[in-house]
C-alpha cells in the first residue's frame, strides 16, 4: 500500500481519524465569520469568538499531532503546506483587519473535491455564473433590506445600503453597523453568501488544478 509523502501506516490512520473533525471545523468557519463580521453584539458575538478559538485550536492540535507521528516531517509539510499556513496566519489574536484570513480555513474543504461527484457541477463555469448572479442579487436586496430596517436609527440612502452590503459581503467592513435585529439578520445572511461565493470561486480554481493533475497522472 502506498502512502502520501512523509507518511506511513500509523500516521495515515491518525490522519484518517482527524479527517471528519477537521472538515467540520473548516465548515464551522462560515457561521463563525458571518456572525463576527455582522457585529451582532451580546452573547451571539461571544459565541462566535469562542468558536473562532475552538476552530483554530483544532487546526493547531492536528498539526502538532501529525508532526509528532509522521516519519518524515519535511516531506509531510511540503505536501501539506496549508495545514501550517492556517495555524500561522489565522490565530484569533490577529488584528481585526487581518481576521479575514480565516477564510483560508475553508480551503481544507477542498480535500473532498477528489471524492465528491457533485463538485464537477458545482464548481463548473455555469455554477459560478449562478453563484455570481446570487451574489449580485444579495448585494442589491441585502442593501435595500438593511436600509429599510435601519431607517429609524440611521439616515442611509440606497447607495450607502449597497456600499454596506458589498463591504459586509467581502468582510472588509465599514463604519455602518446594524442597530436593529432585522439589520443583524440581514448582515449574517449577506456575510454567509459572500463567504460561500469566495469558497466556491476558490474551489472552482482548485478544481481546475486537480483536474489537470488527474489528467497528467493518467
Amino acid at each position: 500500500m502506498s502512502y502520501e509523502p512523509g507518511m506511513d501506516a500509523r500516521s495515515a490512520r491518525v490522519a484518517e481519524l482527524f479527517s471528519t473533525p477537521m472538515l467540520i471545523a473548516s465548515a464551522l468557519t462560515i457561521p463563525a465569520v458571518a456572525i463576527n463580521e455582522s457585529h451582532p453584539g451580546g452573547a451571539l458575538e461571544s459565541i462566535a469568538q469562542v468558536l473562532n478559538w475552538v476552530i483554530w485550536i483544532a487546526f493547531l492540535v492536528e498539526l502538532v499531532v501529525m508532526l509528532a507521528v509522521v516519519p518524515d516531517r519535511r516531506a509531510w509539510l511540503r505536501h501539506h503546506p496549508l495545514d501550517l499556513i492556517i495555524v500561522v496566519l489565522t490565530p484569533p489574536v490577529l488584528p481585526p483587519g487581518l481576521q479575514g484570513l480565516r477564510v483560508l480555513r475553508l480551503l481544507r474543504l477542498l480535500r473532498l473535491l477528489r471524492l465528491a461527484q457533485l463538485s464537477r457541477q458545482v464548481f463548473s463555469l455555469q455554477g459560478l455564473h449562478y453563484a455570481a448572479l446570487l451574489a449580485a442579487l444579495t448585494v442589491l436586496a441585502g442593501g435595500a433590506l438593511f436600509v429599510g430596517f435601519e431607517k429609524h436609527n440611521q439616515d442611509l440612502n440606497a447607495w450607502e445600503g449597497v456600499y454596506w452590503s458589498i463591504t459586509t459581503m467581502t468582510t472588509v467592513g465599514s463604519s455602518i453597523y446594524p442597530t436593529t435585529t432585522g439589520g443583524q439578520i440581514v448582515s449574517v445572511a449577506v456575510v454567509l453568501v459572500g463567504i460561500s461565493f469566495v469558497a466556491l470561486l476558490t474551489g472552482a480554481i482548485a478544481q481546475r488544478f486537480l483536474a489537470g493533475d488527474d489528467h497528467h497522472a493518467s
